[in-house]
């Protein structure tokens, strides 16, 4: 198999790339669609750096909540037992 990337992994690991957009498996999918739908839609930017400063301001926003964070990246399936 191949190691994708990380030649010197342990040969009992194996790793299994994530399919793109793929939200279910990727909790980080979630965490910027959430700030698209919160702080980054409906806009019209002037420049590059107005983009960059909104996505700042929105990041530090979503920082300043680490229960959000936590809520937006929880998956019931993963704690089953």
């Amino acid at each position: 198999m191949e190691s994708f990337g990380w030649p010197d992994r342990p040969a009992n690991i194996t790793l299994i790339p994530l399919p793109a957009k793929c939200p279910e498996l990727n909790p980080q999918e979630n965490v910027w669609q959430f700030m698209r739908e919160n702080w980054l839609s409906n806009r019209i930017f002037k420049s590059f750096d107005d983009v960059v400063d909104h996505c700042c301001d929105a990041w530090n926003k979503l920082v300043d909540q680490p229960w959000k964070i936590m809520s937006i990246g929880l998956r019931e399936w993963a704690y089953r037992s």
